[in-house]
C-alpha cells in the first residue's frame, strides 16, 4: 500500500492523498457520495513527476476516505473551531455523509485502520527522512497537496493558488519558508498565502523538526491551476505545464539551499 521511490537528493516528497484504492471492506460501507471519491488530490503525483530526478517520494495508494494519513493519530482536530474532516472521515468536504446508514467506522475499526495504514505510512516517511538526513546532514520534507479552489464548507471565497503551510513558521527554518514564499510570489499570474487556511497537516507538524535538521513544508495547490474541478476531474495539460515550471523552480530553490550550505 505504501510506495517509496528513493532518490539521492535532499528532498522527500510526501503524497498522502493521491491514492484512489479503497479496501473492499471499506468500500462496502460507502454510499454513492463516498464512492465518488471527490476529495482526492487528483493528479498531484503526475504534477510533480519528473520535476527533479533526485527526489525521494513516499506515497500511499489508499484513499483518504479509508483513513487520512495527514490527520493526527488520536483524531484531534488540526483546526479547532473550523470545519474539517477527521482521521477516518464520515463526511466529504461539502459536509455530506459518505457512509451508508450505520456503516461508519466505530472506535475499534478506527484503531484497526490506524495500525494497518496510518502508522506504516509515517514509518516509511520517517525512514526516508532519516536516510536522506544521513546522506546530506539534513532533509527537506515537501508535502504535496491540492484541493478544489472553492469549498464553502471549509473556507470562504476562492482559495489562493499556492497555499504554503509551516505550522506558523515552526516546522522548518525561516529560510525554507521564505524561499518557497518568494518563488510563489514571483510566479506570474498566481496568488499565494503563507499559513492561511492551510497551515500544514499532521505530516508537516509531526515530522518537521528544524532543530534536528528535518525541515517540513506543505504546499496546498488550488486545483483550478492545473485541472477541471468537476467530474471526471480532467487534467489540463496546458495549465499544468505552466504550473510545473513554477513547482520545479520551488524544488530547485530548496535543493539549492542544501547545496550551498545555507541551512543549519
Amino acid at each position: 500500500m505504501i510506495e517509496v521511490t528513493r532518490g539521492d537528493g535532499p528532498i522527500v516528497l510526501g503524497l498522502p492523498h493521491t491514492g484512489t484504492e479503497v479496501p473492499a471492506e471499506v468500500w462496502a460501507g460507502l454510499n454513492e457520495t463516498g464512492r465518488a471519491l471527490a476529495d482526492t488530490d487528483w493528479h498531484v503525483d503526475r504534477l510533480y513527476d519528473g520535476l527533479r530526478d533526485d527526489v525521494t517520494t513516499v506515497r500511499t495508494r489508499l484513499h483518504r476516505y479509508a483513513i487520512d494519513v495527514n490527520r493526527p493519530p488520536d483524531g484531534a482536530s488540526l483546526y479547532p473551531g473550523q470545519a474539517t474532516t477527521g482521521l477516518c472521515p464520515v463526511t466529504d468536504f461539502d459536509g455530506r455523509a459518505i457512509y451508508r446508514e450505520g456503516q461508519a467506522p466505530d472506535a475499534a475499526e478506527v484503531t484497526r485502520r490506524r495500525a494497518a495504514w496510518h502508522a506504516p505510512y509515517h514509518a516509511a516517511l520517517a525512514a526516508e527522512l532519516g536516510r536522506v538526513k544521513a546522506r546530506h546532514g539534513l532533509a527537506i520534507l515537501y508535502d504535496c497537496h491540492s484541493i478544489r479552489s472553492v469549498v464553502p464548507q471549509l473556507f470562504a471565497d476562492r482559495l489562493p493558488d499556492f497555499n504554503i503551510g509551516t505550522n506558523l513558521s515552526t516546522s522548518c527554518a525561516p529560510l525554507v519558508e521564505e524561499t518557497v514564499a518568494a518563488r510563489a510570489a514571483t510566479a506570474p499570474g498566481y496568488s499565494h498565502v503563507v499559513n492561511g487556511r492551510f497551515r500544514g497537516g499532521w505530516t508537516t507538524r509531526s515530522h518537521g523538526r528544524p532543530a534536528e535538521g528535518v525541515h517540513a513544508i506543505q504546499m496546498e495547490l488550488a486545483q483550478l491551476t492545473y485541472m477541471e474541478e468537476v467530474p471526471p476531474w480532467r487534467y489540463d495539460a496546458a495549465r499544468a505545464n505552466e504550473l510545473r515550471v513554477n513547482l520545479a523552480r520551488i524544488l530547485n530553490d530548496l535543493a539549492g539551499l542544501v547545496e550551498i550550505g545555507s541551512l543549519p
